[in-house]
């Protein structure tokens, strides 16, 4: 996809990035980066956790055709989002992966078939949106996490030395040690009950890997299908066991505290208060006290690419 200034002139294309990521080498590699793409491109850091949200809605109200985000995936989820709020579905979204984890550009690269699928063409792909009985909307592009792996999510926060699949791996053994708890919860999707007794975990996705772990090997972006992996009452020992099919290939589709499914609508209520992450961003912690979710599937609402190629220097 070929990109030209927009017809006043002005810039096309917005790259926000986060200045920290790829341990703070984001900055240098882009600049490097612009200097080939000379006018058609603006830089705009961020500032502040949540900044990004902020500059991908303005970016769009103020006629960017394509809002790139560049770092890790909570970087590509909050300009996504911003993306979203402003409601025009002609922006692209451009995802830069920069990051430790980098979930949706992997996902990206590998849900495509052929020269049509491209990933470096734009496409148009579903998005996921939760709304909590707390009043906060917020829309995800690769995963959505409630319980054991949203407390992973928190322990890779606190690791600052290891990046990648370690990270996760190291910070998987840290919540299995300091965080390991049932919830008693209910939940159906679409309409038929899902859960009903003691749940580890609910891993809800649109991409392929949540956090560097591969939850759905098979999912595709455009489908219009939520993949769900729901993990029982699993000991610490079972779900250490499971840590290396799931940074190679995936859950075993036959461990019988596992299941799988496709849905496109999902309500969920707890008696215990809910960790959950969008994106491996923290929605909710359990103090904030969330109970009661809803999660649904919005087929074919965003325009993604990966990378920026085919910009015309």
């Amino acid at each position: 996809m070929s990109t030209s200034l927009a017809p006043n002139g002005s810039p096309s294309v917005c790259v926000i990035f986060n200045p920290a990521a790829g341990r703070r080498r984001a900055r240098q590699r882009l600049e490097a980066l612009a200097s080939s793409w000379r006018s058609k491109v603006e830089l705009w850091p961020t500032e502040r956790p949540g900044h990004a949200v902020e500059l991908g809605r303005c970016a769009s109200e103020r006629g960017f055709g394509i809002v790139a985000a560049a770092g890790g995936d909570g970087t590509v989820h909050e300009v996504a989002n911003g993306v979203l709020q402003a409601g025009r579905p002609e922006v692209c979204l451009a995802v830069l992966p920069l990051g430790s984890a980098d979930d949706y550009a992997y996902t990206l690269r590998q849900d495509h078939d052929g020269p049509a699928g491209d990933p470096t063409r734009g496409r148009r792909v579903d998005v996921g949106v939760i709304r909590t009985d707390q009043g906060v909307e917020r829309f995800f592009v690769c995963c959505l996490g409630l319980g054991f792996g949203s407390c992973v999510t928190v322990e890779s926060r606190r690791v600052r030395w290891l990046q990648g699949q370690l990270l996760y791996g190291f910070a998987a053994l840290r919540a299995i040690w300091h965080h390991w708890g049932y919830l008693d919860l209910t939940a159906t999707l679409d309409g038929e009950p899902l859960a009903a007794d003691r749940t580890l975990m609910i891993s809800v996705m649109l991409g392929r890997r949540e956090g560097g772990f591969v939850m759905a090997p098979q999912a595709r972006l455009d489908d219009g299908w939520f993949d769900l992996v729901h993990a029982g009452e699993l000991t610490r020992w079972e779900a250490i066991r499971l840590i290396p099919s799931l940074i190679s290939s995936g859950p075993p589709r036959d461990h019988p505290k596992l299941g799988f499914h496709q849905g496109r609508r999902l309500p969920v209520e707890s008696k215990q208060p809910l960790v959950i992450h969008a994106d491996g961003e923290i929605l909710c912690r359990k103090e904030d006290r969330v109970h009661r979710v809803e999660v649904e599937l919005l087929p074919l609402r965003l325009l993604v690419r990966l990378g920026l190629d085919g910009i015309e220097a």
